[in-house]
């Protein structure tokens, strides 16, 4: 089954010619840009938009992970942050970044004579509620993974087949989804809660979030990793290294980390809102 999917990914992309690949440095969209660059060479570009969401960290990673593929790769710069409707933080908030990033790709695309830009989103992600893929769909953007049927799991599952080391990378969605929607957002809270979670991984903790909302941080952590972070993490220290960055309270959500849990708020109502 899934070498049969693999199989449709390579033929879709020879099928394009040329592809400019939205990339993050994401597993997803690093397993396009991965395939993208095997069947095409130089005939496919990853772009990584460079914004305030995007940890210095993550963007450093996506700079390894494309010169280890050895596709060609380059940076942009997003202006999402000076879109009221996005720093608002309404509940399509993704659509208004992914208006952006679009509409900065599809003309970078046809200016280099790329016919495709295509991203990571994957079948898994139509499932959940997610406005910024109505945005890249409104700019004729392909989604490979998604139009051959391949999960989240698949995805892992194939990166690692393909040698790639970052198979098991967690999922580092953009920093403005660790606030509740309404909550404004701004460059200094956005780089407050990615110091946070960069502060918790250097310690070893992985597929984590560090939610904000006002002056509180509430860290979300696997389920089989609560005990133990409770019973051996100097709980003074930490506290202390948070109030350092500017939160007030610090607390830790007892239910743990799973992906999709900010839009349990959102009604079919919402869902409607563009």
């Amino acid at each position: 089954m899934l070498n049969n999917k693999f199989e449709q990914l390579t033929r879709l992309f020879a099928q394009m010619d040329r592809a400019l690949i939205a990339y993050s440095g994401g597993v997803d969209s690093t397993l396009v840009a991965k395939i993208a660059y095997d069947v095409l060479g130089d005939r496919a570009l990853a772009v990584t938009a460079e914004s305030p969401s995007l940890l210095p960290e993550e963007l450093e990673d996506a700079r390894i992970q494309a010169a280890v593929i050895g596709i060609p790769h380059e940076l942009v710069q997003t202006d999402e942050m000076n879109n009221p409707n996005y720093t608002a933080n309404p509940v399509n908030r993704c659509y208004f970044c992914k208006s952006e990033l679009h509409d900065t790709l599809k003309p970078l695309a046809l200016q280099r004579g790329y016919p495709y830009v295509v991203d990571g989103v994957n079948a898994d992600d139509l499932g959940d509620y997610r406005p910024g893929i109505q945005a890249a769909q409104e700019r004729g953007a392909r989604s490979p993974l998604a139009e051959v049927g391949v999960t989240k799991a698949e995805v892992r599952q194939l990166s690692q087949q393909l040698g790639l080391p970052w198979w098991d990378k967690p999922a580092q969605p953009c920093l403005s989804s660790r606030f509740p929607y309404g909550e404004e957002i701004t460059i200094a809270k956005l780089q407050r809660v990615g110091r946070a979670e960069v502060y918790l991984r250097k310690l070893g903790w992985k597929n984590l979030r560090v939610r904000s909302q006002g002056d509180t941080a509430r860290i979300e952590l696997s389920p089989e990793q609560i005990k133990q972070f409770v019973l051996t993490m100097d709980l003074p220290t930490l506290v202390s290294a948070f109030q350092d960055l500017g939160f007030l309270y610090v607390t830790l959500d007892l239910e743990g980390y799973h992906s999709g849990k900010l839009n349990r708020v959102v009604n079919q109502d919402d869902k409607a809102i563009v």
